[in-house]
């Protein structure tokens, strides 16, 4: 099972701010000094609701391309990029080319978006979400891999469209998608070569939905053995910074013997990557978080 790390891009208590690139890249590089397999990012505009001030954070994309040129080794990907935030057709020329920028590391994390402030703030519709990102994802899909596409959507056209060159992988990097309802998972099993089930603490928070994947996936006639199933693992070093309000209270926390045992039932569970979301994501949690993946990778060969 491979283990990846969630770069914070965001505004952040630890901090008291966003953090600035030296420090995303420098944390990058620890982390794939360290061993991690991958690092991720998310793809947001601004955050921001009724009660609470606007919060910040650098565009995803822009960072994940210098990051692609500052790594040698570590795969990279997003969690996910919202469909809405530009045109299908472009995004799929974006991945192929920063796929050639990082020697062929890339997954492209999908998402149809769920945060209404930011699609308003930056002008970008909110109606009809899932409708609009399944014809993202006929342009998309054809376009990263096979390099052509022709379609006319009632949302998306693109017109006789090629990706030329192609990049350093002749199927384009690998797609994963991000998706919940009964919709988003039919189309999970339709396009992806993987899934990501959001945050959990447990392999048997996802029990659930991973059922429901597997009906899906029926639904369309395709094995579900073929699609690999991932999910961010929350993981909270209290003694270092408060717990944040992630999506419920659960995180992995304690020695990295108790993490590695987290980390271990998530592999015999079938998961096939962890993306670790690090509160604080600072150096100091980092090394805690790296020396638990490690505890977990000696007891997995032993």
């Amino acid at each position: 099972m491979k283990v990846g790390l969630e770069l914070v891009l965001s505004e952040n208590p630890w901090l008291g701010r966003a953090p600035h690139y030296a420090e995303v890249r420098e944390l990058a590089l620890t982390a794939e000094a360290a061993g991690f397999d991958s690092l991720w990012l998310y793809d947001h505009l601004l955050y921001r609701t009724d009660i609470s001030p606007a919060e910040g954070i650098w565009e995803g994309w822009t960072m994940l391309s210098a990051l692609a040129d500052a790594t040698q080794r570590v795969e990279l990907g997003t969690l996910v990029s919202c469909g809405a935030f530009r045109n299908p057709a472009l995004l799929a020329k974006m991945a192929v080319t920063l796929d050639e920028v990082s020697g062929g590391r890339l997954t492209l994390g999908l998402g149809a978006g769920w945060n209404d402030a930011e699609l308003t703030a930056f002008g970008m519709p909110l109606d009809h979400r899932v409708s609009r990102f399944e014809e993202a994802l006929q342009i998309i899909v054809p376009l990263v891999r096979e390099g052509r596409v022709s379609y006319e959507g009632q949302y998306h056209r693109a017109v006789d469209c090629e990706i030329l060159p192609r990049g350093p992988r002749p199927a384009g990097p690998p797609i994963l998608v991000a998706g919940f309802g009964p919709r988003m998972l039919r189309l999970v099993a339709k396009y992806a070569d993987c899934w990501n089930g959001g945050y959990a603490a447990r392999a048997e928070d996802l029990n659930e939905l991973r059922s429901r994947l597997t009906d899906a996936c029926v639904e369309v006639g395709r094995d579900p053995s073929s699609l690999a199933v991932t999910t961010e693992l929350k993981v909270s070093y209290p003694d270092l910074t408060p717990t944040p309000n992630l999506f419920g209270d659960r995180f992995a926390t304690g020695s990295a013997t108790a993490v590695a045992a987290t980390l271990s039932e998530f592999e015999r569970a079938g998961f096939a990557h962890l993306m670790c979301t690090c509160s604080p994501n600072t150096p100091e949690a980092l090394q805690r978080l790296a020396a638990a993946v490690a505890c977990y990778r000696e007891s997995s060969a032993a």
